[in-house]
């Protein structure tokens, strides 16, 4: 900006002082010549006077070189010339102001003279006599003049273009110095020129939309963050060229570090055929879903292109763990297979003795016996449909409310209950402990202790105990139900909580367990937030604590 405020000022100073060079000479060129022509008219009216008197004489005496006299009679022939010879001259009767003199007694005119090469100017005047006398003087023209005067104007000129530079070099920078240090982050606190008043109020007006503006964005991108970093599923932006744009903590828990790295190219890095496919056909304009296994965990991977104006901007991944869900699935499966199977045993056992007693194939002797499968059958079906209800009840999470219950009366009555059953399998059941009051239900208090105390009675040994311990730790109530039974291999332990598994599947069904005591426990103690750790050595025995 300095360079062209520099060369405006200069070429308009330049340019003003070559137009006021032209228009002084002009001026001073017309003036020279106005003053030459009224000398040269009084030269020619002391001239005549002197031609009066003397005649020829006189005008032969006059040693003037600065003008031309000619001298001619009434009929145009030349007399007398001060620079040629009469006699070589023509007559000049036709020339404009001897023509004028004749007849106005005073005649002027100008032109180029072929005679002398000049621009001429003639003066005439009538004498007495009737003849005419003439005076020319030729000046230069207005070139010869400039020629005459071209050096000094040079130098004026050359030191007026130094004075014109300066002063626009000066000009240039106090103009522009203001506008280089404008504060525009503050541009109404500016001291500068009343023109730029208006575009710097403008640019503090702007300055606060965009500033507001920013602050939105800044609000809305902390907003995303904060939705995006609490969402359990991965979330990740690629743009049209499959460059992470942004993601979630959840998206790293997923993908390769390096494959989530902002600006890195995604379905290079990501190492899974079917993922990287799947992003090509989403940037490409296609949906894709696939699951996907990662660290033990199955994902539902979802990826859907982003379409903006009908064009295809980038793709956006999002990641379900469905873990859980697929576990629930499966288990749902092979819990209503189980079901179907433990409900079909005792359900033909029933068919099986109704049928031969109807058709009376049994002999008398046997009927109780079969009678009495009848009954066993029915208890065990009943049994197990009993569990599956409570079971259901458990999974819907629909139970009473709470109450302060006695951990240690609960179990009282359990070991009561059971006391016929461990009689007969010679199994000892003791109790100890102290009163230890627990907020629960006491319903599912007692489903816990039972099912734990039946299993310890149902898989002890001959002659073997079983001890049922209640307290407080740590202000946390404790139920520990240990046996000297037959124990389990550390294979089973994580595992002996799912519906209806057994570790020994004909020594369970000769003990008649329906299979859902243990997971019946597993989710009671869940409703109560209480943890349960199983400690079980095979030949030994098996130790299960419950804290609460």
């Amino acid at each position: 900006m300095t360079g062209k405020i520099f060369r405006s000022i200069f070429i308009t100073a330049l340019a003003v002082l070559l137009l006021s060079f032209l228009v002084v000479t002009a001026v001073l060129y017309g003036n020279f010549v106005e003053v030459g022509r009224r000398q040269l008219e009084d030269e020619l009216e002391l001239a005549v006077r002197g031609t009066e008197r003397a005649g020829e004489d006189y005008l032969a005496s006059l040693q003037n070189r600065r003008y031309r006299l000619t001298w001619v009679d009434a009929e145009g022939i030349v007399l007398y010339d001060s620079d040629v010879s009469s006699g070589t001259l023509g007559n000049h009767l036709d020339r404009e102001e001897i023509q004028e003199a004749m007849e106005n007694g005073r005649g002027s005119s100008s032109r180029f003279s072929d005679t002398l090469t000049r621009k001429m100017y003639y003066e005439a005047q009538r004498l007495s006599d009737g003849s005419v006398l003439r005076l020319a003087a030729g000046f230069d023209s207005v070139f010869a003049l400039l020629d005459n005067v071209v050096v000094p104007m040079i130098w004026v000129l050359f030191s007026a273009l130094l004075l014109s530079a300066a002063v626009a070099r000066g000009m240039a920078r106090k103009i522009v110095r203001p506008l280089n240090e404008l504060d525009l982050e503050n541009p109404e606190n500016n001291d500068v020129y009343d023109e730029l008043s208006p575009m710097l109020w403008r640019l503090g007006r702007q300055h606060e939309q965009i500033a507001q503006q920013m602050q939105e964005l800044h609000r809305r991108a902390d907003e995303f963050e904060q939705i995006t970093a609490s969402m359990s599923e991965a979330l990740l932006l690629l743009d049209s060229k499959g460059r992470v744009l942004s993601m979630n903590p959840a998206a790293s828990r997923i993908f390769p570090p390096e494959s989530c790295t902002v600006g890195r190219h995604f379905p290079a890095l990501s190492g899974d055929e079917e993922l990287n496919g799947g992003v090509e056909a989403a940037l490409g304009g296609e949906h894709r879903e696939f699951r996907m296994e990662r660290d033990g965990l199955l994902y539902q991977i979802d990826i859907s292109p982003i379409i903006n104006q009908g064009e295809r901007v980038g793709a956006v991944l999002l990641g379900f763990d469905i873990t859980e869900s697929a576990l629930a699935e499966q288990n749902r499966r092979e819990f209503t297979a189980n079901v179907s199977h433990e409900l079909k045993t005792p359900l033909q056992s029933i068919m099986g003795c109704a049928e031969l007693l109807e058709n009376n194939m049994v002999r008398e002797e046997d009927v109780p016996r079969f009678l009495r499968n009848i009954r066993s059958e029915s208890e065990r079906l009943l049994s197990l449909i009993n569990d599956i209800i409570r079971l259901s009840q458990l999974d819907e999470g629909g139970a009473p409310a709470g109450e302060n219950v006695d951990l240690y009366a609960v179990a009282a009555e359990a070991a009561e209950s059971l006391a016929e059953a461990a009689a007969r399998r010679n199994v000892t059941l003791t109790l100890e402990g102290e009163c230890t009051v627990i907020s629960g239900v006491r319903r599912y208090l007692y489903e816990i202790v039972y099912n734990l105390c039946d299993n310890a009675i149902r898989y002890n040994v001959d002659g073997g105990s079983v001890t049922i311990r209640v307290d407080a730790v740590d202000g946390h109530g404790r139920l520990v139900v240990s046996d000297t039974g037959i124990g389990i291999p550390p294979e089973h332990h994580g595992r002996i909580f799912e519906r209806f598994y057994r570790v020994d599947k004909s020594h369970s069904r000769a003990s008649g367990g329906t299979g859902l005591g243990l997971s019946i426990v597993k989710h009671a103690v869940a409703h109560h937030g209480g943890r349960i750790r199983l400690d079980s050595v095979p030949g030994q025995g098996t130790t299960v604590t419950v804290t609460f």
